[in-house]
């Protein structure tokens, strides 16, 4: 009795090893064949923030491994991501002439320090690039392709001749709004401090279709992140060229309203855009905003010394369990939700790192194959993954350049 009892133990651990060996072997394949894939396709990024004028300087050195940033140039390289847009970041405030001023100087020394890190700083490791052509011949070498994005157009101010100006610094993206409305348009979150009306300029403004047009004229994409749905629906009537979402989640997973819900995504196909899945873990899992609402009650309560330090990490264990952080699998649902609705050629990925992005499993670009490896694992095809990473990003800007082209010529035509 002892001897078969032994070796039915045996047979179902060997069965079992078996199983496990298979698994680990499939696994392995499957990361062999992300690597491959990682490595011939061309990664782009289509959102990082720069955030202040002090970036590409010994204080804020992106050519190092930087801590201070989930993207720098050594974290490309280690991570195969083969160029990125630097967003210029400027924070909406009072619209009068202070306000305005301050944001367009933000705006410039942010692209200027953009431009120092390509031409003074790095050269060798880097280098701008302003159409989709000079992407790929950088992607070619060995430097890391950099663009610019402007984000938040609150930096034009009520300055037609300001869109031009950004183009000639290198801008080829500019998201119309961030927190709060501005002049062009009404923002998904408004700013009751700067005694913004839910429903200001119903969506675009008059001012906001010229900004768009002279956008169209220029070959600069139109970044509807952050406006309002009003708004998005306006640019959609009003633009000549195809949209992007430089850094937006799907709705319907996370019910935001930074997130596009499946209306705009299938509209956004039809306009022939495309939306850049973000990191930010609040627009990935609505438990995640509830997470930091917890995690900030209780380190209040060890501020005021109302528990101890062991109390504290106790209690985190079960913030840990009941709100799990975002991870690369949330991330990727939403890249299945959007290629579900919106079809797999109007999907790609701006990570919005530096600026709240970073998740487990896609922290930095350290950890960009990651992503690939899990595309992989969900029976994405090479095809499919060159063009979420980065193929259709650029189909948008070559559309972006061709409409430009076809109404400069009717101007001169004129």
């Amino acid at each position: 009795m002892f001897k078969r009892s032994e070796a039915l133990f045996l047979t179902v651990l060997s069965v079992v090893l078996f199983s496990c060996l298979q698994g680990l072997a499939a696994e392995q394949r499957i990361v062999e064949r992300a690597k491959l894939i990682h490595e011939k396709v061309l990664t782009l990024d289509s959102h990082v923030d720069v955030l202040n004028a002090n970036y590409a300087t010994e204080a804020r050195d992106p050519g190092i491994d930087n801590p201070e940033f989930k993207c720098d140039l050594v974290k490309m390289k280690r991570g195969g991501v083969d160029g990125v847009f630097l967003a210029a970041y400027v924070g909406q405030r009072e619209r009068d002439t202070e306000g305005y001023t301050k944001a367009y100087e933000s705006a410039v020394a942010q692209v200027e320090a953009i431009h120092r890190l390509t031409e003074k700083m790095y050269p060798r490791r880097c280098e701008l690039a302003t159409t989709p052509d000079d992407v790929e011949r950088v992607s070619r070498s060995d430097k890391k392709a950099i663009m610019i994005g402007l984000e938040n157009g609150f930096a034009i101010g009520k300055d037609l001749s300001n869109v031009e100006r950004f183009y000639r610094l290198g801008v080829r993206y500019i998201t119309l709004s961030h927190n709060g409305h501005n002049d062009i348009c009404a923002s998904c979150n408004p700013r009751e401090k700067l005694g913004d009306k839910t429903a200001e300029h119903n969506g675009l403004s008059k001012f906001g279709e010229k900004v768009v047009g002279e956008m169209n004229r220029l070959g600069v994409m139109v970044d509807v992140s952050h406006i309002s749905v009003e708004s998005f629906y306006d640019v959609i009537r009003v633009s000549k060229a195809p949209i992007i979402a430089s850094h937006s989640g799907c709705r319907a997973l996370a019910d935001r309203t930074r997130n596009l819900d499946d209306d705009q995504l299938k509209v956004l196909a039809k306009n022939g855009g495309v939306i850049q899945i973000v990191t930010v873990g609040g627009f990935l899992k609505l438990d995640v905003s509830k997470r930091r609402e917890a995690v900030n009650a209780l380190k209040k309560e060890l501020e005021d010394e109302r528990i101890r330090i062991e109390q504290f990490l106790e209690r985190m264990k079960e913030i840990d369990a009941k709100y799990p952080s975002a991870n690369l699998i949330d991330f990727v649902d939403h890249i299945d939700h959007a290629v579900k609705v919106a079809g797999i050629e109007h999907v790609g990925i701006g990570s919005d790192f530096d600026g709240g992005g970073g998740i487990t499993g896609f922290n930095d670009h350290s950890e960009a194959l990651n992503v690939t490896i899990e595309l992989v694992r969900r029976g994405y095809s090479e095809e499919d993954i060159f063009k979420i990473w980065g193929g259709n990003l650029l189909r948008v800007w070559r559309e972006a350049e061709k409409v430009a082209r076809d109404l400069q010529k009717g101007t001169k035509r004129g």
